[in-house]
């Protein structure tokens, strides 16, 4: 899944950064349905945060089904580069729910 969502957004938007992690040993029991993004392109640009992400679910699609909890952390390269701090993306707490989680 992981590559699934990485060739989605690189296909879309030939970021400069492209940093998918699987968080869901954090939060599910065995399934692949939480993940994390840290997209940097051009293509963000002057776009609200809001449109990013609706542009960043457009890009993944079907994708999207599969998968419970996506934190999007998407920069324009102007963006990205004037950053000082170290970039933390901490993503938050799950509070489960997800159909793909099953009773053991």
């Amino acid at each position: 899944m992981r590559n699934c969502i990485n060739a989605a957004l690189v296909a879309a938007f030939s970021p400069m950064v492209c940093n998918v992690q699987d968080e869901s040993h954090l939060h599910s029991r065995g399934t692949q349905t939480h993940y994390k993004v840290v997209l940097v392109s051009d293509s963000f640009l002057n776009v609200s945060r809001v449109k990013r992400h609706q542009l960043v679910y457009a890009a993944l699609g079907d994708i999207m089904k599969q998968i419970h909890a996506l934190s999007i952390y998407a920069y324009s390269v102007d963006e990205w580069l004037k950053s000082e701090s170290e970039k933390s993306h901490k993503s938050p707490q799950c509070r489960g729910g997800s159909k793909h989680d099953v009773d053991l």
